[in-house]
């Protein structure tokens, strides 16, 4: 059974920093692009950040400076580093991981809040 669980969300005043973790099992996680995407309250969900097994990443324009994302592959986790937040980065944060291979091996965290307000 593939499990992709979050955590570390939570309030925090803008400026602040908050560091997000993906816990994967199931999975060859090394055959496995893994991302971050977000969902604001009445928005789609949208991309922030995917890192390849060859630690290849890729910024959402919203994030880039600020947001920095990095895998084990020895503990199967990701990792999300968000510095200099803002008040629209407030967002439900999901993990995500997509085979390299097979796009259609496409699997979800349950999404952890992140709310950044004063």
């Amino acid at each position: 059974q593939v499990q992709l669980v979050e955590s570390g969300g939570g309030l925090v005043q803008p400026g602040g920093s908050l560091r997000l973790s993906c816990a994967a099992s199931g999975i060859s996680f090394r055959l496995y692009i893994m991302g971050w995407y977000r969902q604001a309250p009445g928005k789609q969900r949208e991309l922030v950040t995917t890192i390849t097994n060859g630690n290849n990443t890729n910024y959402a324009d919203s994030v880039k400076g600020r947001f920095s994302i990095s895998r084990d592959n020895a503990k199967n986790t990701v990792d999300l580093q968000m510095n200099s937040l803002k008040p629209e980065d407030t967002a439900v944060y999901y993990c995500n991981a997509v085979h390299v291979g097979f796009r259609s091996l496409t699997y979800w965290g349950q999404g952890t809040q992140v709310t950044v307000s004063s």
